[in-house]
């Protein structure tokens, strides 16, 4: 079963505030931060914690811990120096995993040198998609079908291999369907039930968020 990470988001507008509405559905725990007081107050009873704190300020993101936490998304909005400023001062305090959202190719490119590991260009509301990305590992991509359906690519894991798309049994027991498996350059779509997994396979699944959930929960141990 996926463990309960800790999330520290930085930047309460809508790229922000979306990621921290995703990573709660998902039950993880959140730390919320941003310099405007109003939209602390806004996510206060929405995340685990959220803190009125200047990111660029280095003593007062250690006061918080933040060296701490497993991932620290970056969701600051147009101040790009502030964006820069943040991801160097994580990086120097050894936060495991950084993800700075980019303004622009050449903002990207400076946040690639500088200690980011993962950089997005965030288009309005996909948010859930990269808290589903963050909080699970073997989610290569996601997306949002519904309020309640998604697709989704997913690493075959261990349990899998060796194992026939029929033992799988995933429309069964899950309610969730196998719509295509990427092998390196060939792809199988509607694949045969006979089909045997293997190592660094790709299943393209369909079906309900929470029957998603139970699947990786499963199967990706």
């Amino acid at each position: 079963m996926r463990s309960k990470k800790q999330f520290a988001v930085i930047g309460l507008g809508r790229f922000g505030g979306s990621i921290c509405h995703a990573l709660m559905k998902e039950k993880m725990e959140v730390l919320a931060i941003d310099q405007d007081k109003e939209k602390v107050e806004e996510f206060a009873s929405i995340v685990t914690k959220a803190v009125v704190a200047d990111s660029t300020d280095e003593k007062a993101l250690k006061k918080r811990g933040i060296q701490n936490f497993d991932h620290v998304i970056v969701a600051i909005g147009d101040n790009i120096l502030a964006s820069i400023l943040t991801t160097i001062i994580l990086d120097d305090l050894g936060v495991e995993k950084i993800t700075v959202k980019a303004q622009n190719h050449y903002h990207e490119k400076v946040l690639n040198r500088i200690g980011a590991d993962s950089v997005v260009h965030p288009e309005r509301d996909i948010g859930v998609r990269v808290a589903h990305q963050v909080v699970s590992e073997s989610v290569l991509e996601y997306l949002e079908v519904s309020d309640k359906y998604s697709i989704v690519e997913m690493v075959a894991g261990a349990k899998m291999v060796g194992k026939t798309i029929v033992e799988l049994d995933f429309r069964a027991t899950y309610g969730c369907n196998i719509l295509a498996v990427k092998r390196e350059e060939d792809v199988y779509v509607s694949p045969s039930p006979d089909l045997v997994m293997k190592e660094k396979d790709i299943l393209i699944i369909i079906g309900a968020d929470d029957d998603i959930g139970r699947l990786e929960n499963h199967w990706m141990d």
